[in-house]
């Protein structure tokens, strides 16, 4: 297997691809916050996507949003479209990490992994799509181990909160962690909040091929995890929480797919058993929204664990531990996002390391377990904490 490469002479740290898109200009704005952080404090980067023009006013906006106008000269514009495969593989060839922010990803997103695995880019997106995520590994993880590429799927809102979240319970657990319950809870100001039509329509076409993920899991050969203690009770539809003191439904993204994918890599990998069961509950225009509204909105996810105590046997009885945990941070969709997204591809930057030492397609939680992401996310204002 080669060996992976986080820095080397490419012109690029980053490429964001997408970058005119509606999520794509956060990216920008968030790259342009933290280019000190880069590897010897200094990161190279670019955009990219199908129109020059675009891109270009992209990078007017952020100059003037940050007022940084040295923005326009210094970064350079990639033009470079999904359907021209030649187009992809010359972006790639430049980037050591490609922040991939065109979705739906089930329409757009494979060709984009293609070219990274073929060309020896390493990829992040911010996808929520779980046929998506889970596809590319069924396709794709044998040949980025062979090529020393990672692909990270979900580093953004969706689920790096989640996945995160679960570890850093695990790791403040003082003895064994076999079950979390997540409560989400998104608050708005005055003015209310939206999500922008892309992101709609990728949780649309989720919901709508439930079906097809079954079949495609099936394709893995998965052997069932090991459940120590008692089994965790599975909730309704719609039931009351005792935990949060009010009604709530099970949460329909990507989260319980990551969680459990990311507990199969640290059982299957580390031997880290047992793995925590995983259950989510959650309280939930074109234009997407103002920044108004981004900055009076906010996320907050409140998980509950429960556990036996260090040198309790597993086997005997209920467990006898709980733990409450919280990661809670700023509007989810376009601020936490492109810190989250930004932060976990300059963990790959300066922690390579700390990383899996082959390459290949991971959850954020596989790939980050062991690096200091979540105490760069507390940085950057996505906050963890034990209640």
């Amino acid at each position: 297997m080669a060996r992976v490469e986080t820095s080397s002479s490419r012109p690029y740290h980053l490429v964001i691809f997408g970058a005119s898109g509606f999520t794509g200009q956060f990216v920008v704005e968030e790259v342009a916050r933290t280019v000190s952080e880069g590897p010897k404090g200094n990161l190279k980067w670019a955009v990219a996507g199908r129109s020059r023009q675009k891109l270009e006013k992209v990078l007017e906006q952020a100059a003037g949003v940050l007022s940084k106008p040295e923005l326009r000269a210094e970064v350079d514009v990639i033009v470079a479209d999904v359907g021209e495969p030649d187009s992809l593989a010359a972006m790639c060839k430049q980037a050591v990490i490609v922040l991939n922010c065109v979705g739906p990803y089930r329409f757009y997103g494979e060709p984009v992994v293609k070219a990274c695995v073929e060309n020896g880019a390493h990829h992040i997106d911010i996808c929520g799509e779980p046929q998506f995520l889970e596809g590319m590994q069924l396709n794709y993880n044998d040949q980025a181990a062979e090529k020393g590429v990672y692909i990270i799927g979900s580093s953004g809102f969706d689920s790096i909160p989640a996945d995160m979240g679960v570890i850093f319970t695990r790791d403040q657990f003082r003895g064994t962690l076999t079950a979390v319950e997540s409560f989400l809870t998104v608050g708005s100001g005055p003015e209310g909040g939206c999500i922008h039509d892309g992101t709609w329509q990728s949780a649309i076409y989720g919901f709508a091929d439930g079906p097809k993920l079954q079949s495609l899991r099936r394709k893995f050969n998965h052997k069932p995890l090991p459940i120590v203690g008692s089994k965790m009770k599975r909730r309704g539809t719609l039931f009351f929480s005792n935990e949060i003191q009010q009604y709530t439904v099970p949460f329909m993204g990507s989260d319980p797919s990551v969680v459990k994918r990311t507990q199969r890599f640290l059982v299957e990998e580390h031997q880290a058993t047992p793995h925590p069961e995983f259950f989510s509950f959650g309280l939930f225009s074109k234009a997407g929204p103002s920044r108004k509204q981004m900055e009076a909105s906010s996320f907050r996810f409140a998980l509950y664990g429960e556990g036996y105590t260090e040198g309790q046997d597993p086997s005997l009885g209920r467990p006898d531990s709980k733990i409450r945990t919280l990661v809670q941070g700023p509007e989810c969709g376009y601020v936490a996002t492109p810190i989250a997204m930004v932060q976990a591809a300059l963990t790959i930057l300066n922690e390579p390391t700390a990383l899996p030492k082959t390459g290949g397609v991971y959850t954020p939680g596989a790939a980050f377990a062991k690096t200091t992401l979540i105490d760069r996310l507390n940085k950057h204002g996505i906050q963890f904490s034990v209640v």
